[in-house]
């Protein structure tokens, strides 16, 4: 009998990534993904997997890098203490920092609110063979701009471009901009960090209590979190709006880190797997030279060992 051919790594993985995908085709509500989802596994399976998927990374971004074509942008979105900063610690733990770079986007500087609300981040995107991971992103601007419309009023915008379709079409650009990005080479993977408010609370006293986090704690998180209910309907409408089949969202339950971080992980190992990466060969021409360097270096070593005796 022949055997049965193995399954491929987003086969295996599929469990902890179809569930929590979401390509814009069927309804999309927030509270329909449940925040503490565990998959089936306890947090020692979750750390097997973890540390499986880190050494598939490790292996596919030393390929990336030497192949040079594709390039791979994560976004990872979510509210304050959503386990952002120590997911891209925890799952990229290994990876050459020579091919991946991580930017945090803040409040925009003078020079960036000067320009097109997409400008900071397209000078920022990842080179081919790189990966690029965006701590907050482009859709800061229709999230945190959309719920204090203060920030909006100093995007210098001409006064009757800002029209009640604003949102909607800022949409329509970055799903545009997201496709172009696909079209020429960069995969876009997209993770909303889905905790909820009681976790957030944990996670805030968390930090209150522990001095080594406490920098990391700002009255400003409190203010914030009041508008909670707001910011939820807001990534619920984004998700609705952005998500496609070339740059899907991922809805990753949050309260466990240990799990977002299987999912996170499984989503970027499946991907990779997907492009087929592979170390570039020497031409004919180029082997021919190998050869008469390591006759060279042979040589050379033969004549040392002469000298030796």
């Amino acid at each position: 009998m022949s055997k049965r051919p193995s399954k491929s790594l987003a086969e295996q993985l599929d469990r902890y990534i179809s569930p929590f995908r979401h390509d814009g085709s069927g309804k999309f509500r927030l509270k329909e993904h449940k925040t503490d989802e565990k998959g089936g596994l306890d947090k020692e399976q979750g750390q097997e997997i973890l540390d499986a998927n880190k050494k598939h990374l490790i292996e596919f971004q030393e390929k990336l890098y030497a192949q040079d074509r594709w390039s791979l942008l994560i976004v990872l979105q979510g509210m304050d203490a959503g386990g952002k900063d120590s997911a891209i610690k925890a799952i990229f733990e290994g990876i050459n920092p020579q091919g991946c770079e991580v930017h945090a986007f803040k409040q925009p500087s003078s020079k960036e609110l000067d320009h097109d609300f997409l400008w900071r981040h397209v000078i920022a995107l990842p080179e081919r063979g790189h990966i690029g991971i965006f701590n907050r992103s482009h859709y800061e601007e229709c999230l945190v701009t959309r719920v204090h419309p203060e920030i909006l009023a100093k995007e210098k915008l001409p006064p009757k471009l800002v029209t009640r379709n604003i949102w909607k079409e800022r949409f329509e650009d970055i799903s545009a901009f997201e496709r172009y990005l696909t079209r020429n080479g960069t995969v876009v993977l997209k993770f909303f960090l889905n905790l909820s408010k009681d976790e957030q609370r944990e996670r805030f006293l968390d930090r209150l209590e522990d001095p080594a986090k406490q920098w990391k704690f700002s009255m400003d998180d409190i203010k914030e979190r009041a508008l909670w209910p707001r910011y939820q309907a807001v990534y619920q409408d984004i998700v609705r709006h952005t998500a496609t089949p070339h740059a899907p969202w991922h809805v990753v339950p949050a309260d466990h880190k240990w799990f977002a971080r299987v999912v996170i992980g499984s989503v970027i190992v499946a991907a990779l797997e997907k492009l087929d990466l592979r170390f570039p060969r020497a031409d004919k021409a180029s082997l021919s030279e190998f050869a008469e360097v390591r006759k060279a270096l042979e040589s050379e070593a033969k004549r040392g060992r002469k000298r030796a005796k």
